[in-house]
């Protein structure tokens, strides 16, 4: 993919794209009644509770393979729907989007106390690294600076790469 030229990208695709992403970052924790998702909504509560208990609960069937392979074919469904009336937008490219969204939530899970039950229907959550007390407790502190060096580093990173992300911004239609 590396070694393939740089693809001409609609502006419709890439903000749909971007927000498909964001939309695959929250997807997961759909099935948490005080998610944010739920919580900016008139009566999320509600439908979080309800959710909540048709999903298992809380990083259950959303945070498995099992649930992404779910998730990832509703999402296809539901693009391939809208694909008519939106025809300029690569609806592969936002799919693609889609699941790296909510396969980066699963992954960072996976370094919480919590872990994630990657294997669902079997009853195991794995964690890294293996040892639970060595994990990041959700919201403390560590995560938060974590989070912050991750950021650091992506701010640094387009720095560096600046001309190359020129490069591919030159290419959207």
């Amino acid at each position: 993919m590396l070694s393939q030229p740089i693809r001409t990208l609609s502006l419709s695709t890439a903000l749909i794209a971007v927000l498909a992403n964001q939309l695959g970052g929250i997807a997961p924790d759909i099935d948490q009644p005080t998610a944010p998702f739920w919580r900016n909504l008139p009566v999320g509560g509600f439908f979080g509770r309800v959710i909540n208990k048709m999903l298992g609960g809380h990083r259950f069937l959303t945070h498995s393979l099992l649930g992404l392979a779910i998730f990832g074919l509703l999402a296809k469904m539901l693009l391939n729907f809208l694909h008519p009336i939106m025809p300029s937008v690569d609806i592969g490219l936002v799919w693609w989007a889609f699941m790296i969204g909510m396969i980066s939530h699963l992954v960072l899970d996976t370094f919480t106390k919590e872990g994630v039950p990657w294997l669902l229907p079997l009853p195991i959550k794995f964690g890294i690294p293996p040892i639970k007390s060595f994990r990041i407790t959700t919201g403390k502190w560590v995560e938060k600076s974590i989070f912050t060096l991750l950021l650091i580093f992506t701010v640094c990173y387009f720095w560096a790469n600046y001309q190359y992300i020129k490069d591919i911004l030159r290419h959207i239609k």
